[in-house]
């Protein structure tokens, strides 16, 4: 439970570090992120912020909408989002309020949620990785097919989840444990690492990672024994001397 940001996807540049090193990542507006609403556990059971980002023009707010944002005294927004936070949160956030991009700081790992890029109806070749079948020699116009999908008499039915083409993209996604390279506090923009969800000027939610951070774990020694104490070289032992055959006795 962590409070973020709501943004806009704007593209995507590349940045230099110190050593000439290029960095792709993309930018994200999270300018104007009001609070709209705060939840309190002795009032709706949970605590949580919710935000509003964005301008949507008077006549395209709802009545029910239109009060709730008069009651928070705050411009109507194209986007609410809710983030469940932690009580002692609440102390330092107000209604009508403004949050920035001071709550994540240069070099923090991040989640970044959207909605993907629509690609329409595809094949089981491009939606699921698979492989097509032979080009030629007696293939008859099924090199893109997906092959068999059916069962025996027994169960007879095709099994829920079945892999198959269909509609893909435009679904929910999230990128975890991305690094925010830099911060332009002064446009209030958040410079992420990397792809992020979604086309250009589609909507983002930036929060704190829900993942943690893996520790270098060193190399254990080799496991003893409890109490065990290293043996002793045991000395060589000595050679036996080679016993004396008895004198054969001449026959008589």
């Amino acid at each position: 439970m962590s409070l973020g940001l709501v943004g806009r996807k704007v593209g995507m540049t590349r940045v230099f570090t110190d050593d000439g090193d290029t960095v792709p990542v993309t930018v994200v507006d999270v300018s104007n992120n009001r609070v709209t609403q705060i939840k309190t556990p002795e009032t709706d059971g949970y605590s949580a912020v919710q935000l509003a980002y964005g301008q949507r023009r008077p006549a395209r707010v709802v009545k029910a909408a239109a009060g709730h944002f008069a009651k928070a005294g705050v411009v109507a927004g194209h986007t609410l989002k809710e983030f469940r936070v932690n009580v002692d949160q609440l102390a330092n956030l107000k209604i009508g309020g403004a949050i920035g991009v001071d709550i994540f700081k240069v070099g923090q790992l991040v989640d970044v949620s959207g909605t993907s890029q629509g690609k329409g109806f595809a094949g089981v070749i491009k939606r699921h990785h698979f492989s097509s079948n032979r080009a030629s020699h007696g293939n008859s116009v099924s090199h893109n097919k997906p092959g068999s999908i059916g069962q025996n008499q027994d169960p007879g039915r095709v099994f829920p989840g079945k892999r198959m083409a269909g509609h893909m993209g435009a679904a929910h996604s999230t990128v975890q444990n991305v690094e925010i390279i830099r911060i332009d506090a002064e446009r209030q923009l958040l410079l992420i690492r990397g792809a992020l969800p979604g086309s250009r000027g589609g909507g983002v939610t930036v929060r704190p990672t829900s993942r943690a951070a893996r520790a270098v774990v060193a190399p254990k020694p080799a496991a003893k024994a409890a109490g065990a104490k290293p043996a002793a070289a045991k000395p060589a032992a000595a050679a036996k001397p080679a016993a004396a055959k008895p004198v054969a006795k001449p026959a008589k």
